[in-house]
Order: structure tokens, then C-alpha cells, then sequence
């Protein structure tokens, strides 16, 4: 089957503490409240903290990343606590490249969630959904070379160190920085 649009796989699964899913129509409020309360910890990593985003703009961008996520362009995933079902934060696989397959995983988990272990958790859950559900051959983190919370995340979910490539990309500040590449491979 070599159009990705056919390919049929679960739109919902579970770690031991997380229900991971594709996002809804609905999801925008919760979002948007757990951006607002995480702006400090995600404006130096991500471009869109920077916007002034209302819980329109925001269900909004969640009715898109459900269009992309069925053409399968792009597959963001919302992360919820299994007792209780709390929005804990966002990942997902970006970047698709469907003819190798290769995918990127990306996350942010809300300021009153972290330190608990649930990216990196969610990590390892997404990358097994890429490789089992996916047929994935290679599965990549890329993080900024200051980010060094993201790059323990990729560590501790088992992925090894590729390379650092020197002045690739612009930060949220518009200056240039290196980026850490990890990836596991089937």
C-alpha cells in the first residue's frame, strides 16, 4: 500500500499512565489553558508561543492538525492522563517522510506536568506506535543545543546521539544555533 492516506491504524493508544491520541474537535480550550500556563517554558523552544493565540486561534490549529493527521501529512498526538484523563501536552510525529518511512517525534508537556517522566514516557510509547503501527525504518528527535531537557527526554526514551549540526537553524530569537539530532532505527 504505498499511499499513506489508505493506511489504517489506531487513532488512540495507552502507555502505563498516558492515553495518547489524535487530536479533536473540542481540544482547543484545554490547549489553549495549558499554553497560557506554560508560556515561560515554551517561548525559547517553540515559534507558535510566541503569537498571541486566542482559544479560537488555538481549536482552530486543532481542527487543522486533525485534517493533517487523516491525510497522514503530519500526526500530531494529545497527551491525557489515563485516571482522570488531564491534559498533560502534545507530541506526535512531524516531518513524514513515507518513503523510507522516517518520522520526527516533537513534545511539550504543560509546566504543571513536567519533571514527572510523562515526555519521556510518551516517547517511547510513540516511537514503538511509529515502528509497530507505522512500519517506521528510522525515527528522529532534533532539538536545539540549549534544549537540554528535551535532549535528556530523547536519551532516557532510548535514542542515540547522531550528530550536531553547527548553525542549521534560527532560534525563537532569530539567532543562529546548532542542533542535536538522536534517532533509533528498526
Amino acid at each position: 500500500m504505498s499511499d499513506p492516506i489508505l493506511r489504517d491504524f489506531p487513532e488512540l493508544f495507552e502507555s502505563e499512565r498516558l492515553l495518547i491520541r489524535a487530536p479533536l474537535s473540542g481540544d482547543g480550550a484545554e490547549i489553549h489553558a495549558a499554553i497560557a500556563e506554560s508560556l515561560d517554558e515554551l517561548r525559547p523552544w517553540m515559534p507558535w508561543a510566541h503569537l498571541d493565540q486566542s482559544v479560537e486561534d488555538i481549536e482552530a490549529n486543532v481542527r487543522q492538525a486533525r485534517a493533517e493527521f487523516l491525510a497522514r501529512h503530519d500526526m500530531r498526538l494529545h497527551l491525557y492522563l489515563r485516571d482522570g484523563g488531564g491534559f498533560v501536552g502534545s507530541s506526535g510525529l512531524h516531518r513524514i517522510d513515507w518513503t523510507v518511512p522516517r518520522f520526527e517525534i516533537g513534545y511539550w508537556v504543560r509546566t504543571s506536568m513536567a519533571g514527572r517522566g510523562f515526555a519521556t514516557e510518551a516517547t517511547r510509547r510513540i516511537a514503538e506506535f511509529a515502528f509497530e503501527d507505522l512500519g517506521a525504518e528510522r525515527v528522529e528527535i532534533w532539538c536545539d543545543v540549549a534544549n537540554e531537557r528535551s535532549a535528556a527526554v530523547a536519551r532516557r526514551a532510548g535514542f542515540t546521539f547522531e550528530a550536531r549540526l553547527a548553525r542549521n537553524r534560527r532560534d525563537t530569537s532569530g539567532a543562529l544555533t546548532d542542533s542535536l539530532c538522536f534517532a533509533r532505527l528498526r
